[in-house]
């Protein structure tokens, strides 16, 4: 009896779920969730980068493809579930998301979204493993069915400041951590948890700089839910921010006045020859977005190499999402 009211009740709470929060209870299998991150960190394998070659976007799958078949797309999911005060366009079964506001993990800022061309990369999904360093790091041995997995895992995605999403590109913990100190120990977290799921590896370099991190908070545990927990998402002022920048940016001019200290000056070298001037970003040129997928370049933010007005259909600042 017993057995039957508790299958009632889990379907009952599957036909309560809205589009919109349905990824939001993702199970997290296989993640290492509730572990000590530190332990589940030594549990990875240490291996050198592989080369990117044959890294394409559409090696992990159409971009923000509807894999839980919910009847919305994968970024209209995230922003759902990681934005607050959220108003839908019309006719869209609450799926498409035309405002809200965002608490940024990445900074601590609050973000005001609207969706628009010129105004809808202020907000931008971040996979957090880049793809690009999932594909050097064990991805290109998986199937394509499990490479678009990882590229829609909810557990792998967060809403984030564009501008920050912008700067940390495919760098792993090694390249870029967030400015927002606070969520670092969960940021770090979450890509053990992702990795250790999807069987990814990290270099020495990446552990080094994920230890280094986890040193100053022990007790973190690999995450065992999507999206950011509140109480890790501390909002940073405008003065804050610049305190911190200024902060890091001394840091790293001591750092440089050091090795210039110790390293003995260079034999003056003969002039180079004149290298070629790289061809300007506009010239980039996409006839289509099958062709934009193709060179590993969708989706295409406004502002980006690429981006033409033609291939954003919505014109929302994204082409060929």
């Amino acid at each position: 009896m017993m057995s039957v009211l508790s299958g009632l009740l889990a379907v009952g709470l599957v036909v309560g779920l809205s589009v919109g929060s349905a990824l939001a209870v993702e199970p997290t299998d296989n993640t290492g969730a509730g572990q000590s991150a530190t332990q589940a960190l030594d549990s990875l394998e240490v291996k050198g980068r592989a080369p990117k070659t044959g890294y394409k976007r559409t090696q992990f799958g159409k971009a923000w493809a509807d894999v839980d078949r919910n009847g919305c797309d994968t970024r209209n999911d995230i922003l759902n579930r990681d934005l607050t005060d959220v108003k839908h366009k019309v006719r869209t079964h609450d799926c498409v998301v035309e405002s809200g506001q965002l608490h940024d993990p990445y900074t601590g800022k609050d973000i005001a979204f609207k969706k628009g061309w010129k105004t809808s990369t202020a907000v931008q999904i971040d996979h957090v493993v880049a793809l690009s360093d999932a594909w050097q790091k064990g991805a290109q041995k998986l199937s394509q069915t499990k490479r678009t997995e990882l590229a829609n895992d909810p557990y792998n995605l967060l809403a984030v400041q564009g501008k920050a999403n912008q700067k940390k590109s495919d760098g792993d913990a090694a390249t870029w951590l967030p400015s927002n100190k606070s969520f670092r120990c969960e940021y770090v977290a979450r890509q053990i948890g992702v990795k250790h799921k999807y069987s990814l590896w990290i270099t020495q370099a990446e552990k080094e700089a994920i230890s280094k991190v986890l040193s100053s908070c022990p007790t973190q545990t690999v995450p065992d839910y999507t999206g950011v927990k509140d109480s890790t998402v501390e909002k940073t002022t405008e003065s804050e921010q610049t305190e911190q920048t200024q902060t890091e940016q001394s840091a790293e001019q001591a750092q440089q006045n050091q090795q210039t200290t110790q390293a003995p000056a260079p034999e003056p070298a003969p002039a180079p020859a004149p290298a070629p001037q790289p061809a300007p970003q506009q010239d980039v040129y996409y006839q289509n977005c099958t062709a934009a997928r193709a060179a590993g370049a969708a989706p295409i933010y406004q502002g980006q190499p690429g981006y033409r007005s033609q291939l954003d259909r919505d014109h929302d600042g994204v082409a060929c999402e």
